[in-house]
């Protein structure tokens, strides 16, 4: 079954000097002399593209395949987390904080041959902000009140208010042609590849762009290849049909990876959180002790050894131990069933209740949804599961916000903010912590962010805003004859320009 998780965006800004377009990776190291420079990558995926557009529902995939390798920002977040300058060469900020200007790097062409200018990065950012934009990050930025192109290598942002994460956040929009149109199942970036070709339901073959701008792809070309299931992926791999899983989804299968030497394994770092969504306007998750109930009846550690194994870690809240204002609060609503009960009780449901679970159809949320039903009806609380697919989901959850509960995968680092934003899918309204994470984006200081994101998080955790269930592990399984991937894959992004193949 096709995985969309869903990707969302969070807060911090750094900077970095950074001439061309390069990777941080892993695996085996394969000699320079060894690696074939026209040598195609075979990439393995469970996560195809809605469609090519990611302001158009494109999903996890068309971010995998395309951010980095086809499009680019003017800013790019590296694998380790660090925001460096790429079609910008550099920017300047007024006094007060509310307007950046940016120089653009010259010599960069789009796939199309068109020259790069400020009329296309203006466009650009519009087009994320746009009312029929479907990028779930056009609310992560702030209020915009001009963009200015006062020649065509500069462009001029001026805010409403004090965005302190306002650069990181360009490192999510895509710089396109603002003569491409309708961009769906075509492309026109200006990154290291050009699209060859898509196959719906089968591959997406990628090829190396001779006119690129900067240092060009270590590689030959990349096809993604997609896979229904993890078994078929893994097999895919063992038959040397692909290269590298961009991420392992099938831990039992693990083992015949770890005990070849002809596969690297790597633990990366991840930023995804499995979530037990509630939607916190309606009854019975209206009420916080419902919420904190139903968290503590559920057994995260079970859950996560039955999915995982030993890979994987608890999280007691949206932030993954990687985001700087990280706080171990995995003692917060901890798994207890006695208090479980005794909160339900204090709710009015000591006879428990029944709600819909909303479930995707894809591994593990029907796996996660069994388990969640059986640990609650050890209190008392009857689970009818109500699987959808990822289609449905964005449709009826996301966007009409018509369920009670659902599970669901948030890929992105420092997206706590989302907690902020009462109009969010899950309806979490406290009025503090919409103030605490307001204040921290208009922070002047990285320090004053940090505490009080951390004072907004732990706010969070303690109104059991939703559950969270486990912090997946990131896996990306090789051939040792690879060398260059990433082994992070923060938000998603899997650059592939850096990859060698012996």
């Amino acid at each position: 079954m096709k995985k969309q998780r869903i990707a969302l965006l969070g807060a911090t800004v750094a900077t970095a000097i950074a001439l061309a377009a390069c990777g941080s990776g892993g695996g085996a190291a394969t000699p320079a002399a060894a690696a074939d420079a026209n040598a195609v990558v075979q990439v393995g995926s469970l996560y195809e593209p809605q469609n090519l557009d990611n302001t158009g529902g494109g999903g996890q995939g068309v971010t995998e395949a395309f951010n980095g390798n086809v499009y680019e920002g003017l800013f790019r977040l590296t694998d380790d987390g660090k925001v460096e300058p790429l079609l910008a060469t550099g920017h300047t900020v007024s006094a007060d904080g509310l307007t950046y200007t940016f120089t653009l790097r010259d010599g960069v062409k789009f796939h199309s041959g068109k020259a790069l200018t400020s009329a296309d990065v203006k466009y650009s950012i519009e087009k994320v902000l746009a009312p029929d934009s479907k990028s779930a990050r056009k609310s992560s930025f702030p209020e915009i009140k001009e963009i200015a192109t006062p020649d065509p290598k500069t462009v001029t942002v001026t805010l409403a208010a004090r965005s302190i994460s306002f650069v990181y956040n360009l490192s999510y929009v895509w710089i396109v042609n603002d003569q491409a149109g309708n961009l769906q199942a075509k492309e026109d970036g200006t990154g290291p590849y050009k699209l060859d070709s898509w196959k719906r339901g089968s591959s997406l073959s990628l090829t190396k762009n001779p006119a690129y701008w900067g240092t060009p792809a270590a590689n030959g070309g990349v096809v993604f290849h997609y896979f229904t299931d993890g078994s078929a992926l893994d097999n895919a791999l063992l038959t040397n049909a692909v290269d590298v899983v961009t991420s392992e989804q099938n831990p039992d299968a693990l083992t015949q990876f770890t005990d070849n030497p002809a596969y690297k394994v790597n633990d990366g770092k991840s930023t995804t959180k499995l979530l037990l969504a509630f939607n916190d306007r309606v009854a019975p998750f209206d009420d916080v002790k419902v919420r904190k109930a139903v968290s503590a009846a559920i057994d995260d550690k079970k859950l996560l050894q039955s999915i995982w194994g030993d890979h994987g870690s608890l999280i007691g809240s949206m932030v993954p131990p990687t985001d700087p204002w990280y706080t171990d609060l995995t003692g917060v609503n901890a798994y207890n069933v006695d208090e479980a009960k005794k909160l339900l009780a204090d709710a009015g449901h000591a006879g428990g209740f029944s709600f819909t679970l909303d479930t995707p159809n894809y591994d593990p949320h029907p796996t996660v949804a069994a388990f969640v039903k059986s640990e609650l009806a050890k209190v008392g609380i009857t689970v009818n599961i109500n699987v959808i697919t990822p289609d449905q989901w964005y449709t009826k959850v996301y966007q009409n916000k018509d369920f009670t509960a659902t599970l669901q995968e948030h890929v992105n680092d420092r997206d706590v903010v989302w907690y902020g934003d009462p109009s969010f899918y899950w309806g979490y309204d406290n009025p503090q912590v919409t103030a605490w994470i307001k204040q921290a984006e208009q922070a002047g200081s990285e320090a004053d962010q940090t505490a009080l994101l951390k004072k907004a998080n732990e706010q969070i955790a303690q109104d059991a805003a939703s559950d969270w269930l486990y912090l997946y592990p990131q896996i990306v399984v090789a051939s040792t004859k690879l060398s260059g991937y990433p082994v992070n894959g923060l938000n998603s992004q899997f650059f592939a320009y850096a990859i060698k193949k012996g």
